[in-house]
């Protein structure tokens, strides 16, 4: 309806400037608006009781609470503009401050630090670039053991870190890998990190009548509703209960190690919103599923410890559980215990993820992981639930063709055609209708 009222419009408006021009006047067309990443993304829709975990959690003023989730879009559409512009040279991004308004950027090559500041962010020079360490991370994976739990690319010190629980550990990891000890941070941990078994959302659910989980991202694969969730929770065929011990459904698909993604397919009597269980049991609502950046901040829901908040520390992280490796998960500040495994993170109203493990309590802190989302939802063919869809065209109005789809996970880098233009992909996610490419230049570039 909005459309068809705007298209209205504008057909007035041509008429009017014909008639002008007829006398010898001129009406110039009004420049398009260009929506804001956070009005795209809707941060200012983010729910009170978000907010106020935010504040509670990252010690902030619930100013600076609404206004880090504004920076934090705007920075994550800036830096996903320089990384594709700066190509190989691009050496990873972060937010600093209470309100994540500074962006910084790095790079391996001088001559782009004019491009960086000219965008408002600052940049950083520095000696490797993300593909170089992700690389030797990659080698170290391949050869990593319990010993050596964590790896990840810090780019704030552009350097691999990689965590120990015993003396020497990293040393002969760095050795029978060949790897460059100078490219290396050693960090040394008391705790290793273990998948979080004993475990809307966040709400619970119980497999074969047993153990316990949380309920991940409602989702929906074509009329069947279900849910995603923790790989470790379960295989293909585990059967669940929900909250109430009311059968509720089975997995369909999970895999554990390589990764910690799994999706369960509920009966009739579930059905799927496009909520996470927040603080006291509020629902928080869903928009989409743009993953944020290095330093921002992300909340997580879970059946055991509830609504807590922290930051982004790593993107694609490797850790060694005791059943195995996983890679590609993100590494956060925000503290989890057993029981909240395959729960919900949530960026504003952005879904980031799964919980996989972690280390420490939600008494004195912890360290914790999420298996993003987006690889579930592409894997399995889901489509996450989420509130305040754009209607699309008005009866009459045909879509522009090309090859954007909505329901489609689209990775940074991935090109589509739409409207006659070809357009890429700067920060990956699931499309949704109101998110056409020529609508969201925060999450796609006009080639």
């Amino acid at each position: 309806m909005l459309k068809r009222h705007a298209r209205a419009a504008c057909t007035a408006l041509a008429a009017a400037g014909l008639l002008l021009a007829g006398t010898g006047g001129a009406v110039a067309d009004p420049a398009p608006v260009v929506p804001s990443a956070a009005t795209s993304l809707r941060t200012s829709d983010a729910s009170p009781e978000l907010l106020a975990a935010m504040q509670r959690d990252l010690g902030l003023t619930p100013t600076q609470a609404k206004a880090r989730l504004a920076h934090e879009a705007e920075a994550g559409a800036t830096a996903a503009r320089l990384r594709d512009r700066l190509g190989a040279a691009f050496a990873g991004a972060w937010v600093d401050g209470a309100d994540a308004a500074v962006l910084t950027v790095a790079t391996t090559r001088a001559a782009d630090t004019a491009a960086i500041r000219a965008t408002g962010a600052r940049a950083k020079l520095v000696t490797r670039t993300l593909a170089d360490l992700d690389g030797a991370k990659a080698a170290l994976d391949r050869a990593a053991g319990p010993a050596t739990p964590v790896r990840y690319v810090d780019p704030r010190s552009n350097t691999l870190v990689v965590e120990e629980t015993e003396a020497g550990a990293a040393a002969r990891l760095l050795s029978a890998t060949g790897t460059d000890a100078a490219l290396v941070t050693v960090v040394r941990t008391a705790e290793a990190p273990r998948p979080l078994y004993d475990l809307r959302g966040g709400d619970a659910y119980y497999m074969n009548g047993s153990g316990r989980c949380s309920v991940g991202f409602p989702v929906t694969k074509g009329t069947v509703n279900g849910f995603a969730t923790a790989g470790h929770c379960g295989r293909a065929g585990t059967t669940t209960t929900g909250f109430n011990q009311v059968a509720q459904g089975s997995f369909q698909a999970s895999v554990f190690p390589g990764n910690d993604m799994a999706w369960v397919a509920a009966n009739s009597s579930w059905t799927s919103t496009p909520y996470v269980k927040g603080s006291g049991g509020a629902n928080v609502q869903v928009a989409g599923s743009v993953l944020q950046p290095v330093g921002a901040s992300v909340c997580r829901s879970g059946s055991t410890t509830g609504w807590h908040c922290g930051t982004i520390q790593q993107h694609n992280t490797s850790v060694t559980y005791p059943e195995g490796t996983i890679s590609g998960v993100t590494r956060t500040t925000v503290c989890a215990e057993p029981g909240d495994s395959g729960g919900s993170y949530i960026s504003g109203s952005q879904a980031q993820g799964v919980t996989s493990g972690g280390s420490g309590n939600c008494s004195r802190g912890g360290t914790t992981f999420f298996q993003p989302l987006n690889p579930i939802l592409s894997a399995y063919g889901l489509t996450l639930k989420v509130t305040g869809s754009d209607p699309g065209p008005g009866p009459g109005e045909p879509e522009p063709g090309g090859t954007w789809k909505a329901g489609a996970v689209y990775a940074a880098g991935a090109t589509v055609t739409y409207g006659g233009s070809t357009y890429r992909c700067i920060q990956g996610h699931q499309a949704q209708t109101g998110w056409e490419p020529p609508n969201v230049p925060a999450l796609w570039q006009r080639v």
